[in-house]
């Protein structure tokens, strides 16, 4: 029984960050209503997969929660999704507003019927610029964020995404604290309200925060950028035998860095590493002095060494060694569970730990329309009604 056991949220998000904001919240004891489109989320049959519409991309977003398809562009599909909504605490969306309201669900249609549920939508653009009906994607948002441009500004010169959805990613998990805080203020108020969180402007928060730099002042008093994460050679050190991710940063680590390499003398002869401050200003040179350095060790040698120095390292993981990983065995973070029709499938457990109210997996991803009958049940239709509905096509149920 997670800390929101007894909220239910009406989940109309597909692909990655709505899916990813709600598995969050369903684990933390929400009760998920996946509604999916006929043919369901476009995420079921991405990846590898042992049964059609259950790919592993869909298993990985969309655990603890229920499934119910629905058409939504049907008015009897409309009216079935307004029916759940009397009892819902939260719709959460992200396709584009105008979209929704142009299906008749926007936040006055749904708050006609349930006037306290928090609205709460992931897309694009703030609604309030030139940009607000525009379509959005992960690689798109990156681009708009300066991502690919940081990393040519680090690198060779060419504009790279990252390669994983941290535009979807991130915004999801914004999603999941400005949810809670709206959950908060209706706990105090009793009034719900709606909720935008635009991905362009919440990524541009994200990347500015670190490289607004002199551009913070106005007028400006230097160039954007914050020269130690734009430095060329900030990257896992290449060793004799492989790599390794170290970071020497503050004083004591430094120095430390500079025994334990036998060179003790150098650290305080060296205006370079005075403080912080110059230490920044020379940090290209600095660290590939450093990387000349763990060239001339093997991985095992540098860790030896870093560990009695006492400066923060890691090993540079791939996907194999990542199940490896002792500390991930001994804290069970992906244990290999049971799926009913899926079997065994390892499972990425949330990373908090709550004293009280622990946050889990408490169901399995569902199939498609898998719960479609029993979720209309549960909203008091009755069976000659939902009969009707799946047999217009309004709703499709699994079987």
């Amino acid at each position: 029984m997670g800390p929101l056991a007894g909220i239910r949220i009406l989940d109309l998000t597909t692909v990655m960050m709505g899916p990813s904001a709600t598995q969050v919240l369903a684990e933390m004891g929400a009760d998920v209503v996946k509604v999916e489109a006929p043919g369901g989320d476009p995420v079921r049959y991405i990846g590898p997969a042992r049964h059609h519409g259950m790919g592993a991309l869909f298993l990985n977003a969309n655990g603890s929660k229920r499934s119910i398809v629905m058409d939504l562009k049907s008015e009897g599909g409309r009216r079935a999704l307004l029916k759940l909504c009397e009892s819902a605490d939260i719709l959460a969306y992200n396709i584009r507003p105008q979209a929704m309201s142009r299906l008749g669900l926007g936040y006055e249609d749904v708050r006609s019927v349930r006037p306290d549920i928090i609205y709460a939508g992931m897309f694009g653009y703030g609604q309030d610029g030139p940009y607000a009906a525009r379509p959005a994607y992960d690689d798109l948002i990156q681009g708009a964020a300066l991502l690919p441009f940081l990393i040519a500004r680090a690198s060779d010169g060419t504009p790279r995404y990252v390669p994983a959805a941290i535009a979807d990613r991130i915004v999801g998990l914004a999603a999941v604290g400005a949810i809670n805080a709206a959950l908060y203020h209706r706990e105090k108020t009793g009034e719900g309200q709606r909720v935008d969180v635009p991905m362009f402007e919440t990524m541009v928060s994200l990347t500015l925060a670190d490289h607004l730099g002199g551009l913070t002042f106005e007028p400006p008093v230097g160039e954007g950028g914050y020269q130690r994460l734009l430095s060329p050679e900030r990257r896992p050190y290449r060793t004799k035998d492989g790599y390794i991710c170290a970071l020497v940063y503050n004083d004591k680590q430094w120095r430390s860095f500079y025994a334990a390499t036998g060179r003790a003398a150098d650290y305080d002869a060296d205006p370079r590493l005075a403080s912080i401050k110059t230490r920044t200003e020379h940090i290209d040179a600095l660290y590939a002095e450093v990387s000349a350095a763990f060239a001339g060790r093997t991985t095992a040698e540098w860790m030896e060494l870093l560990e009695k120095a006492d400066i923060p390292f890691v090993p540079l993981h791939d996907f194999e060694s990542i199940m490896q990983d002792p500390h991930l065995k001994a804290v069970g973070f992906m244990p290999v569970v049971e799926h009913p029709s899926e079997g065994a499938i390892r499972k990425i457990q949330p990373a908090s730990r709550w004293s009280k109210t622990q946050a889990e997996p408490h169901r399995p991803a569902p199939r498609l329309g898998e719960h479609s009958r029993e979720l209309l049940a549960e909203a008091g239709l009755a069976a000659a009604e939902i009969d009707g509905l799946i047999a217009s096509g309004a709703v499709q149920a699994e079987g």
